[in-house]
């Protein structure tokens, strides 16, 4: 039965009254001006909205107009901003904003349209400052607005653009200046990206929960854990320090896993805070590469293993820090980083030795006891793991000797848990920071959970976390008895 939009908004609208206000909200509230709600909206993008308003307050004490703006250099802003997200890309673009406004009269433009021409600004930036800063009518679709309104089933759309369009066509012009910051603040409170709190949703009733999976609540009956169902989830962190000043101990403690196996760490243990190493409710486990700032894996666990194997016995990739085993009662969990081909394939045949070496050492644990292999595997096995197939033929991580290795992987006995579930394209593990690529959906799925043969009734469910933010890659689940 569709959902009644009307009467759904105006309850959320009562239930957010209490929340904490989005960030760009509150700035309009407190100065009614254009330049600063332009400034923080740019500010927030991929940002937590404490980290914004602190970077924006410290940057409006400086700047609180354009002109002062243009008086401060390039590296001044970046110092006034860090540490939001893409603080250097962000401060050359509002080193550029005063310049680019000339062709403005030196005024905040007041269409989406001429918004856009603005160095930093996309749609989802121009909506907002329309409908934040002017009070016309705009619908800014974030990830939240796009994400809820799906599970709603109120669109059916794949990306932000679409679902904006698809609004601009069905929602009443009535909610368009509001329906942001509703579903922004109930997106950060309760309908969370992952594991998001249906227990105490207010529009429980009315919800369809179109591929959404709750959390679970600690101690409640029911749980997976009481049956015997563990939650693994893996994730190319890209930098652990840089995550952990971007909330991963908060992103840990939201999502909580059994097992959370992690790669491309790029740290040695003793550049390891104890946050870092000392997450409650988790052992922790490292295989640093011996390079500084490169590679690197490592394990949290809930649950003690029985013995933990550095490496794979081969001295030429182990110093690489791209291999960790935990073995448990009853299955070994493999924790791989795969090496990259390279921009001009110069470490392709590494990287086949890497993979051969790896399939005999796999093969050989799977004699003893169920096999959990998960990781970075840096390839696109089918054409349906990348949206431009055709196009990277001959690029690291879809050439024909890379999939032909993952094909004897797979006819080796294992299994790609993921594609047990969902055999449709379109769902992706990595994208290219460059080009907006994650927003726009141009992916690679790269990251696997992958078992051995007599694991596979083991398997319950396998889940691409793509909400979950931090890294150019988002986390894989597998829910594994």
């Amino acid at each position: 039965m569709p959902i009644d939009i009307n009467k759904i908004l105006k309850i959320l609208a009562q239930e957010v009254a209490a929340y904490k206000v989005p960030v760009v909200d509150l700035i309009a509230v407190q100065s009614n001006d254009p330049y600063q709600v332009l400034v923080a909206t740019i500010l927030s993008a991929r940002t937590k909205d404490e980290t914004t308003a602190r970077a924006a307050g410290r940057l409006f004490k400086k700047a609180p107009d354009l002109k002062k703006l243009a008086q401060l250099s390039e590296a001044e802003i970046a110092r006034l901003i860090y540490p939001v997200g893409f603080y250097k890309n962000k401060a050359g673009y509002l080193k550029k904003l005063p310049v680019a406004l000339n062709n403005f009269n030196g005024i905040i433009p007041e269409t989406v349209e001429e918004l856009v021409r603005l160095p930093g600004v996309g749609r989802k930036t121009a909506n907002l400052v329309v409908s934040v800063a002017f009070k016309k009518p705009a619908i800014c679709v974030d990830t939240h607005v796009h994400r809820i309104m799906n599970i709603w089933g109120y669109v059916e759309t794949k990306t932000p653009l679409q679902t904006e369009m698809a609004l601009r066509e069905k929602l009443p012009e009535e909610h368009w200046l509001t329906v942001n910051s509703i579903l922004v603040a109930f997106g950060q409170g309760t309908c969370k990206p992952v594991a998001p709190h249906c227990d105490r949703c207010v529009i429980l009733q009315f919800c369809p929960q179109i591929g959404v999976t709750p959390r679970k609540i600690p101690g409640k009956r029911g749980t997976t854990q009481q049956h015997g169902i563990k939650k693994m989830l893996c994730w190319n962190v890209n930098g652990i320090r840089a995550l952990e000043k971007k909330g991963f101990v908060d992103i840990v403690a939201e999502l909580s896993p059994d097992i959370l196996a992690i790669q491309e760490t790029k740290a040695q243990p003793h550049q390891l805070s104890d946050s870092l190493k000392n997450i409650k409710g988790y052992q922790s486990f490292w295989h640093s590469a011996e390079r500084k700032g490169y590679s690197g894996v490592a394990v949290y666990s809930r649950i003690k293993p029985l013995n933990v194997l550095y490496g794979m016995d081969c001295p030429e990739h182990d110093r690489e820090g791209r291999v960790l085993t935990l073995e448990f009662e009853d299955f070994f969990l493999v924790n791989i980083y795969f090496p990259n081909a390279g921009n001009e394939l110069n470490r392709l045949d590494f990287k086949l030795d890497f993979n051969g070496h790896l399939l005999d050492f796999v093969s050989k644990l799977a004699v003893q006891k169920s096999v959990v292999i998960c990781g970075d595997y840096n390839v696109a096995h089918r054409e349906i793991d990348l949206k431009n197939p055709k196009s990277n033929e001959k690029n690291a991580g879809f050439t024909p000797q890379e999939r032909e290795w993952m094909d004897h992987f797979l006819a080796a006995g294992f299994t790609d848990t993921f594609r047990m579930f969902h055999q449709e394209p379109g769902h992706y593990t990595w994208w290219s920071y460059r080009f907006n690529a994650r927003a726009r959906n141009i992916g690679w799925r790269i990251d696997y959970f992958c078992v051995d043969e007599k694991s596979k009734t083991r398997v319950q469910s396998a889940a691409i976390l793509k909400d979950v933010m931090g890294s150019d890659h988002c986390p894989v689940q597998l829910d594994y008895k």
